[in-house]
């Protein structure tokens, strides 16, 4: 690993939990990916009305509580996949496991490459490491608090925003977006995965994005660790920062950006850009 070893409180390290979740989101990148591309039946179904759920989501859930949880039988655990379970014990554990086995899976199953194994660690409601694993773009990001966030082993930092801005948000967005760029910007467009679109941001590929209302925890615990680490922000729309793992762990609108693009964009662009 490219970070000494911080140990906590008589527990496990966070270099040594970033350690077990990079090998686990690789082994589980390797399992869904056995499924892309029709490899293997999809068997996709629909889940609390128009989100669809496949076997490759399901396979790389299974194996990932598995695996994290024996190594950690302490730990909490909340999954998309296997979605709160005990409330209470992630609440009182002394870290928990917020995951998404697929992020993007409407993406995966049309064949798309931008999807993750999204694992995160939260302690004390903050994330404390993270981890995106994109097998068929061949990309893999990580963090840990205090320890820089990489992507293929390039250490990232947000310098700053461009002249012109670049910003993934729906075209309601656009004029909102008019009045915090008055020297422009350029709009992208739709980026399946919530969580890639964030990382893109720690990248440098964005310069931000906004989150349309009721994302949840297993979104963006891994991205929010790597975008804090690389010196950008996940916030409301008025600024405030976010919390995981609390008993609500649906989100409002929000907005991730390098803190120049954020300045321009709060009490300018608001939750009525996404209708």
């Amino acid at each position: 690993m490219a970070n000494a070893p911080v140990t906590v409180s008589g527990r496990a390290s966070v270099a040594e939990d970033l350690a077990l979740i990079r090998d686990a989101a690789e082994e589980a990148g390797r399992i869904a990916l056995s499924y892309f591309h029709g490899h293997r039946d999809m068997d996709v179904r629909m889940k609390g009305g128009n989100s669809p759920v496949s076997a490759g989501d399901l396979a790389a859930d299974t194996y990932l509580r598995k695996v994290l949880m024996t190594a950690r039988p302490d730990y909490g655990w909340l999954s998309e996949e296997s979605a709160d379970i005990s409330q209470t014990r992630r609440q009182t554990a002394p870290r928990s496991f917020i995951v998404d086995p697929i992020d993007g899976t409407r993406a995966f199953i049309d064949g798309r490459d931008i999807w993750c194994v999204s694992i995160g660690i939260v302690e004390d409601e903050k994330p404390i490491a993270g981890v995106l694993e994109c097998p068929a773009l061949r990309e893999r990001y990580w963090a840990s608090a205090g320890g820089g966030a990489f992507k293929d082993g390039r250490r990232l930092t947000v310098a700053g925003s461009r002249a012109q801005p670049v910003v993934a948000a729906p075209p309601r967005a656009e004029p909102q977006l008019e009045r915090a760029f008055p020297g422009g910007y350029k709009r992208r467009g739709h980026i399946p995965s919530l969580a890639y679109r964030i990382a893109m941001v720690a990248d440098g590929a964005l310069d931000a994005t906004l989150v349309k209302p009721r994302s949840h925890d297993w979104d963006i615990a891994a991205a929010v660790v790597i975008l804090n680490e690389a010196g950008a922000r996940l916030t409301d729309m008025e600024g405030a920062g976010v919390t995981l793992n609390g008993e609500d762990i649906v989100k409002p609108a929000m907005m991730a950006g390098s803190p120049r693009t954020l300045e321009a964009m709060f009490g300018v662009v608001t939750a009525r850009a996404f209708g």
